[in-house]
């Protein structure tokens, strides 16, 4: 695949299956993310890939962070949690590392880490395997940030999905740069 046609055409699938990326298929995509721009060479990003039966854990992960933050939290509520990590074979947490930095403020470290989770999934998609960046509270919730063993000086950038595809990839929709661009006069 072009690499402009892979920026052109990117998008999220969130219809994932087996298989997903093998070892050495992870290999590449990992080396791609670990080009992302890095401002003092702080390389201010980690990942953890959870598959198997890990997903189930973070799943009753995900549901203990929901049920201590809402102890009246409905059943289904907690099994929609606990089916998250279920809806793809592979997921990777990306996790920005903070530090103190004279020139390299922490958003901006934040930026890099998640400009490594872009390139992550740019290299998927080259791959052929789809994938999507998801968010959301449970990425800021102390309880999933403890499970998972974060620092408190890290940050979870996002949870990537990550695995094959059923049918022809959706096309992304015509978005116009003159909608988005201006020339500062």
């Amino acid at each position: 695949m072009q690499a402009l046609d892979l920026l052109l055409n990117r998008v999220s699938v969130g219809r994932l299956l087996e298989p997903a990326p093998d070892a050495a298929q992870r290999e590449l995509m990992f080396r791609a993310a670990l080009r992302a721009p890095d401002h003092g060479q702080l390389r201010p990003w980690r990942f953890l890939t959870v598959e198997g039966e890990a997903r189930t854990r973070l799943g009753e992960l995900f549901a203990q962070a929901l049920l201590a933050g809402n102890p009246e939290a409905k059943p289904e509520a907690l099994d929609k949690a606990r089916a998250m990590p279920l809806r793809a074979p592979l997921l990777v947490v990306a996790i920005a590392r903070l530090g103190e930095h004279p020139k390299v403020p922490q958003e901006e470290q934040v930026l890099s880490a998640g400009c490594a989770a872009h390139g992550l999934l740019l290299a998927a998609q080259a791959l052929g395997f789809g994938a999507i960046w998801r968010t959301g509270e449970l990425t800021h919730n102390p309880r999933v940030r403890d499970g998972l063993g974060l620092s408190a000086s890290e940050r979870i950038v996002g949870f990537l999905y990550l695995g094959s595809f059923e049918g022809e990839r959706r096309t992304p929709p015509a978005l116009q740069p003159a909608d988005f661009v201006s020339a500062w006069s």
